[in-house]
């Protein structure tokens, strides 16, 4: 190498401060342009992320503000670590619908235990992400292939979607163990009440974000329809709570249902300390090892039986909750001070009242007789905390970590694919070279340090990365901008949002969710290979049966994937080759030509293992039965990449076997690696050098006049091709090419 390109190749070279902090490279692309660009698609960006951030929150059961904190520090932090200039990471759907399946079995929604779960999720998210990257094994992603991909993420579009109809029609509904039964509840109660001025807020968002994007999209209409509905909201006085005590309600009905309610939480709360009890028993009785088996069934059959108990007070618990949240009142007043509630179909007829109907607001938890909410309007995001949110390192509890282990992978692998999918699509336009490695580091480190500052599992985002790279951004300095705003605007304007409708938020999510659904995505699966069309569907109705447990559906897909890649490695295809009409050598199957009798030329393509030596030999032996006149086997080895001990057997044994049944055998094509443990065994000296050929053709011209001597054939398929009865064959464009009649 001369002095001229040694110096060129070193000027070429990344210095390691660079490698390990990316970031320094923007200082080599920023300009006066460049910084303009960054800023404004920073602030635009920002603007559709505050609103998404909150409304995605929701979506992972905790409050809309920890949207805000998940969408301060881990933007700029992916920007700085990653490959990507363009690509806007925050709060997703499908990430924060796959936190609250993660974290439902395990508190609240929405609850101090639930919040802390979720950070710490950030945490195990991060972690696992930063040492893929760390250890360069991105291509572990691989193991989700695109048919499952693409099936789980349109049943996840669905179940989003869904997911906010009671928000949408500003009814409430309990949580059911599937997803389909607590939407048919939600539907059954929107029949019955459907709040009107929430649906139609919800409406007008719709119609604000859908005709502004077709307008122009670069307006933020997320942001326009953000403040059009919030404004309404406060001057229409939108939402009306009230705290009252149960003697203001004039309803003996109701009076009963809630001490019937509040009676079967005490018998839970009773037998879940003596479930606590008996399972600690049963744990110390198991870690005896001079328990007596008995006792320890015993035990065990008291946990069964307190816990049919309490599924059996659940149940009754669930449905005077849903009995109270179907009472409608009509408020009255007798006075300037006298506020009486009465059951709307109970009201007296010579009282008025305000015009509204109200209900109870019951959450998951007893009933305080003298502190009961009551709503009159609509939802609303109410409350923001001012201000940064706290700096602190997450607390982690080891059982509850090894509980959300699994998730946490699957929550890992699905965002980082997610977000270098989006980036190798920004990449295409921009001509950027990605490295998913430092990818993995940069969502990694994300979400680590996000955990710090109270962030759920964050990701890459498909809509406001497509508005970063609208908007003009040429470095990753436009995030940066984007939590800049988010933080000033966590510093100053929290109060404006404090009337936003909670169905408005819904409807952002349901509007975002739209472009995940890609239906074409089954066609292009089946007509690619109509297994990959099959595991698509299979995951999506996988994932669609099993909601919210989302986990099952994916793993169902995956399992499918393996099981259908194993069985292709265990039988693979095999195929008898004769001449086609173009001079090459094609699978006579499927091209309808006949078979020399005489030379059998096979084509193995897959590698030769353990797994599959059983298959080859089992088709080898059953070709000797099949074809009587058979003179020779030639194999065509080049798809076999690796062969392995059991595969360097098994030829040894047929090339025996055929040669004691005065067959020949020879290989082509055979790669180097295949050909170094041919020499190393000794088998190539077995088979000999004269029966291995360069390719197929080669091999042919030489064997054909050995293995035709006295032959009865008019004309060979291996030098003609010959259809087996009609006079058409199809071409690989799948036309049909006729052949001139025989002479």
């Amino acid at each position: 190498m001369s002095d001229k390109h040694q110096a060129k190749s070193k000027n070429k070279s990344t210095p390691f401060i660079k490698v390990i902090f990316p970031f320094l490279k923007w200082f080599d692309e920023i300009s006066f342009n460049s910084f303009r660009n960054d800023l404004i698609s920073g602030i635009t960006v920002a603007l559709v992320l505050i609103p998404q951030s909150m409304a995605y929150a929701q979506l992972a059961g905790l409050p809309a503000y920890y949207g805000l904190y998940a969408a301060f520090i881990p933007p700029t932090i992916a920007a700085m670590f990653g490959s990507s200039h363009q690509l806007a990471t925050g709060p997703v759907a499908v990430v924060s619908l796959m936190t609250a399946t993660a974290l439902a079995p395990l508190a609240s929604l929405g609850s101090e235990g639930f919040i802390a779960y979720a950070i710490m999720l950030a945490l195990m998210v991060g972690l696992f992400q930063f040492l893929l990257g760390v250890f360069r094994l991105g291509l572990v992603v691989n193991f989700l292939s695109h048919p499952v991909v693409n099936g789980f993420t349109n049943a996840a579009a669905i179940i989003i979607a869904t997911s906010q109809l009671s928000k949408l029609f500003g009814v409430k509904v309990d949580r059911y163990e599937h997803h389909y039964e607590t939407i048919y509840h939600v539907i059954e109660e929107a029949i019955a009440f459907t709040h009107w001025p929430t649906l139609f807020l919800a409406l007008l968002a719709f119609l604000l974000m859908y005709s502004l994007k077709r307008l122009n999209p670069r307006i933020p209409n997320v942001l326009v329809a953000v403040m059009v509905t919030t404004l309404i909201s406060y001057f229409i006085g939108f939402e009306k709570n009230l705290q009252v005590s149960l003697g203001d309600i004039h309803s003996p009905e109701i009076q009963t249902v809630i001490e019937e309610y509040n009676n079967n939480y005490s018998h839970i709360d009773s037998l879940v300390e003596r479930r606590l009890a008996v399972n600690g028993a049963l744990k110390s009785a198991e870690n005896n090892g001079d328990a007596n088996p008995a006792d320890i069934l015993h035990l065990e059959h008291q946990s069964s039986l307190l816990t049919w108990q309490i599924n059996m007070y659940e149940d009754e618990v669930r449905k005077y909750r849903s009995e109270l949240r179907g009472f409608h009142l009509s408020l009255t007043n007798h006075g300037d001070t006298d506020t009486t509630f009465y059951l709307a179909s109970h009201q007296p007829a010579n009282l008025d009242n305000d015009g509204r109907t109200w209900r109870i607001s019951i959450s998951n938890k007893p009933v305080d007789p003298d502190l009961i909410f009551l709503m009159g309007g609509g939802a609303v995001v109410g409350v923001i905390p001012s201000g940064l949110p706290r700096i602190s390192i997450p607390k982690v509890e080891l059982g509850t970590a090894l509980d959300l282990l699994a998730m946490a992978v699957i929550i890992s692998l699905l965002g980082f694919m997610e977000a270098i999918s989006i980036a190798r699509a920004m990449a295409a336009k921009t001509g950027q070279r990605l490295d998913p490695n430092q990818e993995l580091i940069g969502q990694g480190l994300a979400n680590i340090l996000g955990s710090v500052s109270q962030c759920y599992p964050v990701s890459g985002s498909f809509s406001r990365s497509a508005v970063n790279i609208q908007a003009g951004a040429l470095t990753g300095l436009s995030s940066v901008f984007s939590s800049v705003v988010v933080m000033i605007t966590l510093l100053f304007f929290t109060p404006l949002l404090y009337h936003l409708p909670q169905s408005v938020l819904a409807a952002i999510i349901m509007m975002a969710v739209i472009g995940l659904i890609n239906v074409k995505g089954f066609i292009h699966a089946y007509q690619a290979q109509k297994y990959d069309g099959v595991i698509a569907i299979v995951s999506f109705v996988g994932t669609l049966a099993f909601a919210p447990h989302l986990d099952k559906g994916i793993m169902i897909g995956v399992l499918l994937s393996l099981g259908h890649y194993l069985f292709r490695r265990i039988k693979p295809d095999m195929a008898m080759l004769s001449k086609y009409v173009d001079g090459t050598f094609r699978d006579s199957d499927r091209r309808h030509l006949q078979e020399c009798k005489y030379l059998a030329v096979v084509r193995f393509n897959n590698s030769l293992f353990f797994a599959n030596v059983s298959y080859l030999e089992e088709k080898i032996l059953e070709l000797l039965s099949t074809k009587e006149d058979l003179r020779h086997v030639h194999i065509v080895c080049n798809a076999i990449n690796e062969l392995d001990a059991s595969g360097e057997a098994t030829l040894s044994l047929l090339t025996t076997r055929l040669r004691e049944k005065e067959i020949g055998i020879s290989l082509s094509g055979v790669n180097e690696n295949v050909l170094e443990v041919m020499k190393r065994t000794h088998l190539i000296d077995k088979i000999g050098y004269d029966s291995i050929f360069g390719n197929v053709s080669l091999a042919v011209y030489h064997l054909h006049d050995i293995t035709h001597r006295n032959s009865t054939e008019d004309k060979c398929p291996l030098l003609d091709a010959i259809p087996k009865e009609d006079k058409t064959l199809p071409n690989s464009e799948g036309k049909e090419l006729v052949l001139p009649p025989k002479p």
